[in-house]
């Protein structure tokens, strides 16, 4: 196989690569319900007039599955952390107790998890379209390239495969993620 034919398949690898790797962060702000730390992980804070992320000013840990705990690096930020965690519009409401930030995260009820399982699923299939294209553009450049038609068809069946093997980790994470969302 020639260098070209070769530097198309990698870099469309590359390119479903990235697209599970955002589908992953994507799903990663669904919340299941149970209370983790990268729930947070898009607040910002006014730390001293520059807009810091959170993780840079206090430590976010789990004191049990339905409770967040932000321990501010120093005591004075608790009404900016506060701010920050309400101007995130995240649905929280977050008490402080005067060493740090207590926030209690909701239970999902049954209608909220079907709809973060649409929500899931929409994301799911908008990966699955940026893998397609990926792939119709990797055969574009092959067609480009003007090599034989038997070396073209099995170059394009191999990027074929590469899809089906891409799109078949996309059903299989949102599988993992439908299990997360609707476990109670």
């Amino acid at each position: 196989m020639n260098e070209e034919i070769q530097f198309i398949i990698d870099s469309t690898k590359e390119q479903m690569d990235k697209a599970i790797k955002h589908l992953e962060h994507e799903f990663a702000n669904i919340r299941a319900g149970k209370a983790s730390p990268v729930m947070l992980k898009s607040v910002v804070v006014d730390y001293y007039g520059a807009k810091t992320p959170l993780s840079q000013v206090a430590n976010v840990n789990t004191l049990d599955a339905h409770t967040l705990t932000v321990q501010p690096w120093e005591k004075s930020l608790i009404p900016e952390i506060e701010k920050g965690i309400l101007s995130a519009n995240l649905g929280f409401n977050p008490m402080n107790n005067g060493e740090s930030i207590i926030i209690n995260v909701p239970i999902l009820t049954e209608e909220r998890r079907i709809e973060l399982v649409k929500v899931a699923k929409n994301q799911a299939e908008s990966t699955k379209i940026g893998i397609r294209n990926d792939r119709k553009e990797a055969n574009k450049e092959l067609k480009n390239l003007g090599v034989s038609e038997d070396l073209l068809k099995n170059t394009e069946l191999d990027i074929q495969d590469l899809t089906n093997k891409y799109i078949k980790k996309i059903d299989e994470h949102l599988a993992i993620k439908e299990d997360e969302i609707m476990k109670v």
